[in-house]
């Protein structure tokens, strides 16, 4: 414990002056190595209220949720229930979308892979109750496909609110129901909550967010986003030592820590293994399994996820090879800065790993002709608008739509576009903290890029 006890004098010393650097309001932690735990938390939970934060403080986990969900289908697989590479439909009889060929032979694999291919970005509210997610299947009926099946990576938040149906359809029963019954009890966790009727029983934090520029930060005016998102990541929150009891069951071969086989033996690797590719954007992974995202070494893979919710942002990342785990949950400001500064001292320390380093604009970019890049490209929560001006600089104008827009007050955003490498522009200043690559993808049958990739591939209007 001499090494962990050296990191948890490091963290608790240095966390409350990082979190004054990065503008941070409060952020909790948790690592584990070789079977031990450390834990900690600083800051502020509410500007609002004034509670600080302390270990015991649950966040927002987001998108890591997206890897509670498939491991509960992975639980189906390995109980013989479901198969990966049978067609969806064969167990969600109603599932349809705007492309019926699509929505016929779209597989179970593809949606943990994030290889389904219709647009993924659907936050739609079907409301609160019980039937929430079977609503929210049905309402994707007119979604437009992207690409085919199979045919490349495009994150899809929709194809994980399908995945949670899909468990509840197997299972017989509600979503937040299959999280407790099969995860979160097994694994023994004792801060967590499914939605906000049982954080409010916690220490919880709420997200803050910048409301007009240069404003500073606020409590977000909501605490969460819809609650048929949540198999996708609207709703899950939790202490960041019982995150880690999660990462430890996928670390020791789906065994929780009191030895209950959470998942068969072998199960956890394969989910944790290289399945698609992705375009080397530098904030995400290099490829990506079923539900975990890889960061693909020389020295082996860095595996986990993070997770974005309005004004929090969570972060795991867990080294199988070497038994080590750290989370990091935070609620507002330049999350991922600090994450690289306290992720990337534990990994640099307990596995001889390095983050790779955030992406940057070039001192001096080349200027570039943009005529394949610029158009507009959309999706239904916004639009990326591409021109290129007399003094031949790149602008991308984000223009927000639909109802989170309308509800949170988005405005359109321009920034500045350079040259980053082939094929790929950079944003000449940072937002959030982070410079996003923006990789053009495929051909139109003009001469002009098919995609905007951002992560998730944003195709081309009219396309």
């Amino acid at each position: 414990m001499g090494e962990l006890d050296d990191l948890r004098n490091w963290i608790e010393e240095q966390l409350p002056q990082l979190l004054r650097k990065h503008n941070v309001p409060g952020a909790a932690w948790a690592v584990l190595q070789d079977g031990h735990v450390i834990d900690g938390a600083a800051g502020i939970l509410n500007k609002a209220t004034g509670v600080m934060a302390n270990p015991e403080s649950l966040f927002q986990i987001g998108s890591i949720t997206k890897l509670w969900t498939s491991t509960l289908v992975l639980q189906l697989v390995d109980e013989g229930l479901v198969e990966l590479d049978r067609p969806l439909r064969d167990y969600l009889s109603d599932f349809r979308l705007g492309n019926e060929e699509a929505a016929a032979t779209i597989t179970v694999r593809q949606l943990l892979n994030h290889t389904a291919g219709f647009e993924g970005d659907i936050f739609t509210d079907t409301g609160i109750g019980a039937g929430c997610l079977r609503k929210f299947v049905v309402s994707l009926d007119s979604v437009s496909q992207l690409f085919t099946p199979g045919e490349q990576f495009s994150y899809n938040n929709a194809g994980y609110c399908v995945l949670g149906r899909l468990v509840e359809v197997v299972r017989g029963k509600q979503f937040d129901a299959c999280l407790r019954d099969h995860l979160i009890t097994p694994l023994g966790l004792t801060h967590a909550a499914t939605g906000p009727y049982e954080a409010i029983l916690f220490r919880t934090a709420v997200g803050h967010v910048e409301l007009e520029p240069d404003g500073g930060l606020q409590p977000a005016p909501v605490w969460a986003t819809a609650r048929s998102n949540a198999p996708a990541g609207s709703m899950l929150s939790m202490r960041a030592r019982d995150l880690l009891a999660f990462a430890r069951m996928h670390l020791e071969d789906g065994k929780a820590a009191d030895g209950t086989q959470v998942l068969a033996p072998g199960t956890a690797s394969k989910m944790h293994g290289r399945e698609i590719g992705l375009p080397d954007l530098g904030l995400m992974g290099t490829s990506w399994g079923l539900g975990f995202e890889r960061f693909d070494t020389e020295d082996g893979a860095i595996i986990g996820h993070d997770g974005t919710t309005i004004g929090q942002r969570a972060y795991l990342r867990m080294v199988p090879d070497a038994g080590v785990a750290v989370v990091l949950l935070t609620n507002g400001g330049d999350g991922v800065s600090l994450y690289h500064d306290i992720a990337g001292k534990v990994l640099s320390d307990f596995t001889g790993k390095t983050l790779p380093s955030l992406p940057a604009p070039p001192a001096e970019p080349t200027v570039v002709d943009a005529e394949r890049f610029t158009g507009t490209y959309s999706t239904d929560l916004y639009d990326l608008i591409v021109t290129q001006d007399e003094d031949r600089r790149i602008w991308v104008e984000q223009v927000p739509k639909g109802p989170i827009a309308a509800e949170l007050g988005l405005q359109p955003e321009r920034s500045e576009l350079v040259h980053y490498r082939e094929d790929m522009l950079i944003p000449l200043l940072p937002e959030n903290g982070f410079h996003m690559p923006h990789a053009f993808v495929g051909d139109d049958g003009t001469g002009h890029a098919l995609y905007l990739h951002l992560g998730r591939a944003v195709r081309r209007a009219g396309a």
